[in-house]
């Protein structure tokens, strides 16, 4: 069987990987040529509009997915008429832009910090009034790993903030001064059979995730796992969908979604009886869904800008090193490695062994 990938990223890469036990090839198409999810299956090079491209993938895949947000909503039009695209498309274009996507938390009574549309000085202006400050000013659409948003504190950055991001439809949103942020990783089939990973415990630096932790047990898991439920359930959903929370107090307040396979769930690959991976493709293609309980304690550091000596990472005992097969770049994702511990106490020493060495790569 071929499933057809939107992208050719490191998503796209372990999805491939996870599916070649099972007789899965991926079929990639992405602009660039040395796309690192080449090397684990075939990449199509052309442009997400490419019509020829387009229609390549969806003569020979049996189903089509994709590994972020920012398809062009046409060219999944274009593939759902020909071929099984999953998740639904409609499900791609709530979460890729904030507004629609905090839209539907609150219809689904699923709770938000308050929001506003900007798309004017005046907008701004009167959300403020609204909001109060600190808020957080970010672009509707193409923004990920912390980029297209600012904090506001004062007047200043306001101005500063909207003369930076104003080309591009907005959302205002009050500021959450959160005791920690979490992610669900869900996965639900095509007859609705739904499954639900361990609560993650997540830090960010500058935007962008660089550990997680599984929570299994932990208290807040019932209230995530509703909230979730509402989504699939509403969207039809079919595939692995993440949903990041921040928790203040006993309360969850949703951040956002990705529908997909999500950073905050690659401690699954190795920590979990089944991995998001797996189970998005077993989902996707009809297959029946794998159990999503950990083996052990488990958790997942990133590796952002440089990777530091194999040897060294390996030396932490229950690691295992995933390297993308990336240029070094500041801000980018080059690798992570997941851990895996008899206990807490273990598992919360290897994860310091681990963010050392990222930190001094």
């Amino acid at each position: 069987m071929i499933v057809g990938v939107m992208g050719g990223g490191q998503l796209a890469r372990m999805l491939a990987l996870a599916g070649q036990p099972l007789g899965i090839d991926c079929l990639f198409l992405d602009p660039v040529a040395d796309a690192c999810a080449r090397s684990a299956g075939e990449l199509l090079r052309g442009d997400y509009g490419d019509e020829d491209r387009l229609d390549q993938l969806a003569h020979r895949a049996s189903v089509v997915t994709y590994e972020f947000e920012n398809v062009p909503e046409a060219s999944l039009r274009r593939l759902a008429s020909r071929v099984a695209v999953h998740p639904d498309p409609k499900a791609l274009a709530v979460a890729r832009d904030r507004w629609h996507e905090k839209r539907l938390f609150a219809d689904l009574g699923i709770p938000t910090p308050p929001f506003v549309a900007v798309d004017t000085h005046a907008d701004l202006e009167r959300g403020l009034a609204a909001v109060g400050r600190p808020a957080v000013l970010k672009t509707r659409t193409m923004g990920y790993d912390g980029k297209g948003q600012r904090v506001l504190h004062d007047a200043a950055d306001a101005e500063n903030a909207f003369a930076a991001l104003c080309g591009s439809p907005l959302i205002l949103e009050g500021f959450v001064s959160f005791d920690r942020e979490v992610s669900l990783i869900a996965v639900r089939d095509r007859l609705g059979d739904t499954r639900f990973y361990p609560l993650t415990e997540n830090v960010h630096r500058n935007g962008v995730l660089v550990q997680s932790v599984a929570q299994p047990g932990d208290p807040m898991t019932a209230q995530a796992e509703d909230f979730a439920r509402r989504l699939l359930e509403h969207l039809g959903y079919v595939g692995v969908l993440a949903v990041e929370f921040f928790q203040k107090g006993h309360d969850l307040i949703a951040n956002e979604m990705a529908p997909r396979v999500h950073n905050s769930g690659h401690w699954t690959i190795e920590g979990a009886e089944t991995s998001q991976f797996e189970n998005h493709l077993r989902a996707v293609t009809g297959l029946p869904l794998g159990a999503t309980h950990p083996l052990a304690a488990a958790g997942m550091v990133n590796f952002v800008g440089r990777l530091p000596e194999a040897a060294a990472v390996l030396a932490v005992p229950g690691a295992h090193l995933h390297v993308y097969g990336k240029a070094p770049r500041p801000g980018r994702k080059v690798g992570h490695v997941t851990v895996r511990a008899p206990g807490e106490a273990e598992l919360r020493k290897a994860l310091a062994r681990l963010a050392a060495l990222a930190a001094s790569a």
